[in-house]
């Protein structure tokens, strides 16, 4: 049912001898309304209900923990239809001078495949894709929460840097975002997602060519191939040449700039590493956002302390690359992806919710 557009609910609906408002009546309440079951629609009558749910099924995840932040910060555990566990986290945004940013990051497949060596998630390897109901799911499921507590909430941004690699996910990925973009739906603007990438190529040529105005945001971590394979292991498929050069073709085709990602340790953060970055990413329309690397068990990844950090901002500033120092959120919940639901696994079965 998630993963229904207006126009098939019409179809559905013409199938079944409904009228054709009872589709944007359905797609309201589902998409706009956020709710988990038949029994919340309130204005479409019972005998219609049935007629729609013997052919479309809601699947609502369960919710099997959430953890807050002091931060505001939430994390999700859900556990889909099937069994396999997905997460998802809510970061929230203060504004002085417009309006307040409610971002969700989420998840794209059920475990991840390309393994890259500080991500929780590639520890616990790739299981399934997940479909764009189960994409957009996260974020309905996450309003529907929140509006019991603030009725008027309202998610403003999406990135899709939660589990698993978005573009090896590409056409449910792409269904998502179209769905999440519905005036009467979310009506989250395309300019507001963003999607995060480890690198292949060919998809980020396609989304240049298809140019949703999506933002794009490329896990970059290294700045030579023997170094970035060893941290990234799509590296050793497309290259970081290929992989540039894909940027700079994207950013031709849409005149957007991509923004790299470099998670920093206390081993890289230091002023060769940045020289490096600055010759790979000199004359490329793009934005350099640093990451502490989170810590997670099993890597034996340090965090670089503040003063690292900044150094190397300024080595960066100082080559003419932007660059910024991503603001950490959710550290004190271990927000970082796969966490939770590798700890669950191993038996850590809190009550759902944490604080």
């Amino acid at each position: 049912m998630r993963s229904c557009t207006e126009e098939i609910l019409q179809t559905v609906c013409g199938e079944l001898g409904l009228k054709r408002f009872r589709a944007a009546q359905l797609f309201h309440w589902v998409q706009q309304k956020a709710v988990r079951s038949w029994d919340e629609i309130a204005n479409v009558g019972k005998g219609d209900l049935k007629l729609i749910s013997s052919r479309l099924s809601f699947h609502p995840p369960e919710l099997l923990k959430e953890r807050r932040s002091v931060d505001g910060t939430r994390k999700y555990l859900f556990r889909l239809h099937d069994g396999e566990m997905i997460e998802c986290v809510l970061m929230d945004y203060a504004r002085e001078q417009s309006r307040d940013r409610h971002t969700v990051c989420v998840s794209t497949q059920v475990g991840c495949a390309v393994g890259c060596a500080f991500c929780a998630t590639g520890m616990e390897g790739f299981r399934r894709n997940l479909t764009s109901g189960e994409i957009v799911g996260q974020v309905l499921d996450i309003t529907y929460f929140i509006r019991r507590e603030d009725p008027d909430f309202q998610v403003t941004n999406i990135v899709f840097m939660g589990m698993g690699e978005p573009l090896l996910n590409y056409e449910e990925v792409l269904g998502a975002i179209k769905l999440m973009n519905q005036e009467k739906g979310l009506n989250i603007g395309m300019r507001r997602m963003t999607i995060s990438t480890s690198g292949v190529v060919p998809q980020i040529l396609q989304l240049a060519q298809e140019n949703p105005q999506v933002g794009l945001a490329v896990s970059l971590h290294a700045a030579n191939d023997r170094a970035r394979s060893d941290l990234v292991p799509m590296n050793r498929r497309y290259s970081l040449a290929q992989l540039m050069e894909a940027c700079r073709e994207y950013s031709r085709i849409t005149r957007r700039r991509v923004t790299f990602e470099v998670a920093l340790t206390d081993d890289n953060a230091n002023q060769t590493e940045a020289e490096d970055f600055v010759r790979l990413l000199k004359g490329q329309l793009g934005h350099v956002n640093l990451i502490p690397v989170n810590p997670v068990t099993g890597t034996g990844m340090k965090r670089p302390d503040l003063e690292k950090l900044k150094t190397f901002a300024r080595v960066l500033e100082a080559g003419g690359i932007s660059v910024s120092v991503r603001e950490e959120r959710g550290t004190d919940i271990e927000a970082a992806c796969g966490q939770l639901r590798r700890q669950w696994r191993e038996g850590n079965h809190e009550p759902i919710s944490s604080i």
